[in-house]
């Protein structure tokens, strides 16, 4: 065991740059899909209300197929099972331009298949990530792919815009499907290191752990209802303040890319208190600059607040993360990220909608401080959850430790 400090230089192995290129690859059709689902039929005859209905489908396949094929991950090896749901997200990707012109439920079927096949991958990819660095390097890992994330989001829409209005409305979910395709087959090049526990786990011991995280999935959902209200108010707020709307676009990339940097900066060093502690906090001084925007006067502060509450929400995305890590044991890992994923996006959806409502009853910035409140509300009943769960029983499954020395035994018996 070495006492060298962990660093970033740590994770320069070609294992983790090859775990990088896969996850950007199956990253970057999921961060393009909605827009270029809105490109595609933006001039059929359905317009931008098909657009937005495919749209829906492809989040709704994410939250249903995320927890559906996420539990199956702990039982077997994962590479094969996420390989083929992303080559079943790569078909129904490239099939949507060819199927432009079919009927509206062909389309949603496809949305619908497209964001439910590999919506295992993200929490998979994740843990496979964790399995490929040593313990104490797992905050500077799980920091880099939070990097990875925001920078691969703030990219997104403008390379659909470009390539939707430059070359085709279908060639951004083209682009989707290659890139989807060739994370499948590079997936397969990845080592995966065993779990500590040995045997697949059961259906009702999985289903235990799983919702022994409850807590943390609620954290998740604070997380996704305030970004939901950042993204989805915002324009109507530029408006109302007699601001260029096209700046939108520029100030959330402004907040994906202070986000990608507060996660880079998160993972530089060790953070105080634990990191359940570390999640609340980031995600209420998250929920206050997003406040400021309501308040603050001209574009300069509602960018001086979308900026400051990127910083700290990649502090919620890591620290929740590495929260859910202790909660589970290791063998229910990647079904916990599935599950926290698909918990993200119903918060997503729900905020949305209260939005919208509040929008047609209100004003933005009225909007803007209900989105705010959801988050606290969420955010205190996670803490009292949490609270009681720390003085109570975990879950069976090995310590760090124990961890540790099994991956290490396991890297021995992998020698040649």
């Amino acid at each position: 065991m070495t006492s060298t400090k962990p660093s970033y230089r740590d994770l320069m192995t070609r294992e983790l740059l090859l775990w990088a290129v896969v996850a950007l690859f199956s990253k970057a059709p999921v961060a393009m899909a909605p827009l270029a689902l809105v490109f595609l039929s933006r001039e059929s005859p359905g317009g931008y209300t098909l657009g937005a209905t495919l749209a829906s489908a492809y989040v709704l396949g994410e939250v249903v197929g995320a927890p559906l094929l996420g539990a199956r991950l702990g039982r077997s090896r994962m590479r094969p099972q996420l390989a083929l749901g992303l080559l079943g997200g790569a078909l129904a990707f490239g099939a949507l331009p060819l199927a432009r012109d079919a009927p509206s439920p062909v389309l949603i079927g496809l949305a619908f298949l497209a964001g439910a096949a590999p919506a295992a991958c993200p929490g998979g990819v994740r843990s496979l990530l964790t399995r490929l660095v040593e313990e104490r390097t797992v905050p500077r890992a799980l920091s880099a792919e939070a990097t990875l994330t925001q920078i691969t989001w703030a990219a997104a829409p403008g390379l659909v815009a470009l390539l939707a209005l430059q070359m085709d409305p279908g060639a951004p979910l083209a682009l989707g499907a290659v890139l989807a395709a060739v994370a499948a087959l590079l997936l397969l090049a990845l080592p995966e290191r065993p779990t500590a526990t040995t045997g697949a786990p059961t259906k009702v011991r999985m289903t235990r752990s799983l919702l022994a995280g409850w807590p943390v999935y609620l954290t998740s959902a604070a997380a996704m209802a305030m970004l939901a209200t950042a993204e989805l108010v915002l324009p109507a707020l530029l408006e109302d303040r007699d601001i260029p709307v096209g700046w939108s676009g520029a100030l959330l990339a402004a907040f994906a890319l202070s986000s990608a940097l507060g996660a880079f900066c998160y993972g530089l060093r060790t953070w105080p208190g634990s990191v359940r502690a570390q999640s609340l906090v980031f995600l209420t001084l998250t929920a206050a600059c997003v406040s400021l925007v309501a308040f603050l006067p001209g574009l300069p502060g509602v960018a001086l607040g979308l900026m400051l509450a990127g910083v700290f929400q990649s502090g919620v995305m890591v620290s929740r993360n590495l929260s859910l890590r202790e909660q589970l044991p290791e063998e229910a890992h990647a079904a916990g990220y599935s599950v926290m994923y698909a918990v993200q996006g119903m918060g997503y959806s729900l905020t949305a909608s209260l939005s919208a409502v509040a929008l047609d009853k209100a004003g933005p910035s009225t909007a803007i401080l209900g989105g705010v409140a959801i988050t606290l509300l969420i955010t205190a009943a996670s803490a009292v959850a949490e609270g009681r769960s720390a003085r109570g029983t975990t879950p069976p499954g090995p310590s760090t430790e124990e961890r540790s020395d099994a991956r290490a035994r396991a890297g021995a018996t992998d020698a040649p």
